[in-house]
């Protein structure tokens, strides 16, 4: 197959799992004979297979750089592959400009398009973004999508997930974004069934991210510790406001039991984190971002991963890293009892620090080892390899949902 990529966070100019899941899936179809070409904002691309669209040189959005009108970088495109429409699938992955030229690229050349919903949106704006600012740039983002895209879905208010006005106007774009595509893919279940509840009608289809094999191909040992050791903890995402790196540090002033927390990733909460960590005398370093090799040597020496994102995220690759190292994880979110296997790991039953302070003090030196072993027994389903062919099948869905599936063939 000869397969186009459109994404707006691809590396080096963009991070975070969205980029390196993009690049696992790159990578195992290339390993499969098919021709992938990945289109994102950047400049002077050095990877093969990468085409780097028109982008803005100043402007950047979480130290990501941001691609042009999503026209301008569908003209670009068109100029470049006049041909495009030998692509046999189209497959995209965020929901902004380039991203949306991939959409228009596909629906004006007639070639099945996948999209995969990564995010909650909706949660990213009302948490990271003051009032009145939030409503403002909500309706700007609502407004400046349904000029590019059709809006067949309306969102309003209402008690489930989009309890303000701009939360709604975000489920919108985010909806309308996925009923654009011939089949949708979530990475997990429960954000399948949440769009589904906003009104997307296309087939939906649950394909799951994955890591490179190299990482699982790793000799990685059994966690140990003894009753009375220093509980060595990991934090490995965004320090940024939905990530919720307070309620932990919160937690910490209360824990009465020795630790230490490494804190690695950049992010708009760091600045503040640092501060009460200081403030508090807390056992934490903060190493900000780093080598991706360097964070999971950390990983091999920690007795546990820490993510306290509380109803955003959909399957965090931080998640899956630790899955794949026989880390185990502390988690808040109930939905995230679906990407991590059963008894790997602990959760607050309650977000709030006190809760997270006495499941940390609760936690047993057994406990590590117990939790480790399962997340060793489970870690080769969080290779990309294991989850390609579901990808592949997705690819397949789209285009006989065309009435093109004759033209596909093996590699």
């Amino acid at each position: 197959m000869k397969i186009a990529i459109f994404t707006d966070i691809y590396a080096p100019w963009g991070d975070g799992g969205i980029a390196t899941s993009i690049k696992s899936q790159k990578d195992e179809l290339e390993k499969l004979g098919h021709e992938v070409i990945v289109f994102c904002p950047g400049f002077c691309a050095t990877e093969k297979g990468v085409v780097t669209v028109p982008s803005h040189k100043i402007i950047r959005l979480s130290k990501s750089v941001v691609a042009l009108r999503p026209k301008k970088v569908e003209r670009f495109v068109a100029r470049k592959f006049p041909n495009f429409g030998d692509f046999d699938v189209v497959h995209v992955h965020y929901e902004a400009s380039c991203s949306i030229a991939g959409i228009r690229l596909a629906k004006r050349f007639k070639v099945p398009l996948v999209q995969t919903q990564h995010g909650r949106e909706d949660m990213g704006i009302a948490t990271n973004i003051g009032h009145p600012f939030q409503l403002i740039t909500a309706t700007a983002l609502n407004f400046a999508h349904e000029r590019c895209l059709s809006h067949a879905i309306k969102i309003q208010k209402d008690q489930y997930l989009a309890p303000t006005l701009t939360r709604a106007k975000m489920w919108e774009l985010v909806v309308n974004h996925a009923e654009n595509a011939d089949v949708v893919l979530t990475p997990s279940r429960h954000f399948g069934l949440k769009i589904k509840h906003y009104g997307v009608t296309k087939p939906r289809l649950v394909v799951s991210n994955g890591i490179s094999q190299e990482l699982v191909g790793r000799d990685f040992k059994i966690r140990q510790m003894q009753d009375g050791d220093v509980l060595k903890m990991i934090w490995n995402s965004r320090v940024s406001k939905e990530k919720r790196i307070m309620p932990l540090l919160e937690a910490l002033v209360i824990l009465k039991r020795p630790y230490i927390l490494h804190v690695y990733g950049d992010g708009n909460e760091l600045k503040r984190a640092k501060k009460y960590a200081k403030t508090h005398r807390l056992n934490v370093e903060f190493h900000g971002a780093v080598d991706r090799q360097e964070i999971i040597k950390r990983m091999t020496e920690s007795h546990l991963g820490v993510m306290m994102s509380y109803n955003f995220d959909v399957q965090p690759m931080t998640l899956l890293e630790a899955e794949a190292t026989g880390l185990p994880v502390f988690i808040c979110d109930p939905d995230m009892m679906e990407v991590v296997p059963d008894g790997g790991f602990i959760m607050a039953n309650k977000p709030g620090a006190e809760k997270i302070a006495q499941a940390l003090k609760e936690l047993k030196a057994e406990d590590i080892a117990k939790m480790s072993k399962v997340m060793m027994k489970n870690r080769k389903r969080a290779t990309q390899s294991e989850q390609i062919g579901d990808l592949i099948k997705a690819y397949e869905k789209a285009a006989e949902y065309c009435g093109g599936i004759d033209h596909f063939s093996k590699p």
